[in-house]
């Protein structure tokens, strides 16, 4: 009976570890391009390698809706915290707000942080 739990415990303590270290955004800055917005997320995660890696970040609406997605194609391990942009990002009329998720390759994901939009 011990010698199960011990196994039961060794085993899911990888997995715990993997999801216990989502991406944490360390900066938002948007910019009014005329033609939609520019928007640039610094991001901080303990990349391994492709295994667990900062896999991207969306720009939600206040309903929660998808707005736009930055892929991240590659591991940053070597390059912590990072910064990736999106240009030219379309939001309806309107909106004064728009909240920033990040993503990593094993499903954990970060707090939205709240951005004012404004003109």
């Amino acid at each position: 009976m011990i010698r199960a739990l011990l196994l039961s415990l060794a085993l899911a303590a990888p997995a715990a570890a993997v999801q216990a270290d989502p991406p944490r955004i360390v900066e938002v800055k948007v910019r009014d391009s005329g033609m939609g917005w520019e928007i640039s997320v610094t991001l901080e995660h303990p990349d391994t390698g492709w295994d667990h890696f900062a896999a991207g970040w969306e720009v939600l609406n206040e309903a929660g809706e998808r707005l736009a997605y930055r892929k991240l194609h590659h591991p940053h391990v070597n390059e912590q915290p990072f910064t990736r942009s999106l240009h030219s990002v379309m939001v309806p009329d309107g909106t004064r707000k728009v909240y920033i998720v990040a993503h990593c390759s094993t499903g954990g994901k970060s707090e939205p942080v709240k951005v004012k939009l404004t003109r």
